[in-house]
């Protein structure tokens, strides 16, 4: 199959594989959809075998680090690691709404820079959603901050974010390199959002009463220590295996077995939980999802895309890659939209140093939050509020998008190309 009929056969797929993952039935895991409709385009020959072969071979290592992040995720979280800073953060708080969002603020940029941006919508926003609670203040801005920050603050590593693993795989850094360039661009992102997040809920930070003063004072639990230690150590193998040019995965699974091995010994968890932690549906979505979008580039919007991305590195053309790469999170999701323009540019001879790469990123990553179909993991955590009925709105959602996203995208764009200039 070739032409017209190879190129809407793709498009047809990945609409169909959108919509899975948008609507997520519970019903259907999202592997069901993904592998077969990556099978029938390697049968089809809308894809030919050799380049699905070189995409698989180059996301593979990028899924095995990510199931083994989703383990050290997990088992933190079994361990009590995200309830003890939970805990602290009311302490730190003292009762007041707005130091509470500052340590909300610090410790989700943390958590996501650190451990991914599942982690700070999965296992952070529930924590941050009972501490607000318990304090008896408004949630609203804290559970906001997760997600928002879920995606705009995971900018610095390529742990951060699947965007930003795959990403780093074409980008030619070493992982101290690519948190060097993006230390600052990160900082700014995390600065444009709490300036606008303390001018969009000045009305909600303003409300605490002396309750919320008292029930800061509970008791802190204790600190899982071999679990932090873990993850710190785990973090050092990120740097150690960079510097010895192997692939940071090696240091994620050795940090996700000695996690896992102690909370089984402990019989603080099951082998089938942690089976489950890794997910492996999601990330055999992510693997057909990557060779339909291959088929997409291959069949035609590869050659419209190379005719609209600008080249090189100057700032406007980094300011009109992040913002296509934006559109594009916000109209197909930030995953397809970072596996078209990734394929594109290192395809197709657009690489000009890692600047194009990274203002992508920054598009995929701070663009998301105009929308709730921007970012799975956005809804997720939408999903994850519902459970626990704290309702969300989309005007809501999509005003503070329009005021954060903006200026965003020009700001730590703008911060990107001063460090590449440095």
């Amino acid at each position: 199959m070739h032409g017209p009929a190879a190129e809407a056969l793709s498009c047809v797929l990945l609409a169909v594989l959108l919509a899975t993952a948008i609507t997520r039935p519970t019903w259907l895991p999202e592997a069901a959809a993904a592998v077969p409709a990556a099978v029938l385009v390697i049968i089809t020959g809308a894809l030919p075998w050799h380049l699905a072969r070189t995409e698989a071979g180059r996301l593979l290592p990028v899924l095995a680090f990510l199931g083994a992040i989703l383990v050290v995720g997990h088992v933190c979280q079994q361990e009590g690691l995200f309830a003890a800073a939970g805990a602290r953060l009311a302490r730190g708080s003292r009762g007041s709404p707005v130091r509470l969002l500052g340590g909300v603020f610090g410790l989700a940029s943390v958590t996501t820079a650190v451990l991914s941006l599942d982690t700070t919508v999965v296992l952070l926003t529930p924590v941050v959603h009972d501490t607000a609670t318990r304090l008896r203040v408004r949630p609203k801005p804290h559970v906001y901050a997760c997600t928002h920050l879920a995606n705009s603050a995971s900018l610095l590593l390529p742990v951060s974010n699947l965007t930003n693993l795959l990403a780093f795989s074409v980008a030619g850094l070493t992982l101290i390199h690519f948190g060097a360039l993006m230390a600052v661009p990160w900082l700014v992102a995390i600065a444009v959002e709490y300036a606008a997040f303390r001018w969009f809920f000045a009305g909600d930070l303003a409300l605490a009463g002396p309750a919320a003063a008292r029930a800061a004072d509970a008791p802190l639990p204790r600190v899982p220590r071999f679990a932090l230690v873990t993850v710190l150590a785990t973090l050092a193998g990120f740097v150690l295996t960079s510097l010895a040019g192997v692939s940071p995965a090696w240091a994620a699974t050795a940090g996700a077995v000695v996690l896992a091995a102690e909370s089984l010994i402990r019989g603080q968890d099951r082998p089938a939980a942690l089976v489950r932690a890794v997910s492996i549906p999601f990330l055999l979505f992510v693997l057909g999802l990557g060779i339909v979008v291959e088929a997409v580039v291959h069949n035609g919007l590869g050659a419209v895309l190379t005719r609209v991305i600008p080249a090189g590195s100057s700032l406007v053309s980094l300011l009109a890659l992040a913002g296509l790469a934006a559109l594009l999170a916000n109209v197909v999701n930030n995953l397809p939209a970072v596996l078209v323009l990734l394929s594109v540019l290192a395809g197709r001879g657009l690489l000009a140093g890692p600047g194009p790469v990274l203002a992508v990123l920054i598009g995929v990553d701070v663009g998301p939050n105009l929308t709730y179909a921007g970012s799975l993991a956005t809804l997720l955590w939408r999903r994850l509020l519902a459970d626990r009925d704290q309702p969300t709105d989309l005007g809501e959602f999509t005003r503070l998008g329009l005021l954060t996203v903006p200026a965003g995208l020009v700001l730590v764009t703008a911060a990107l190309w001063a460090v590449l200039r440095i």
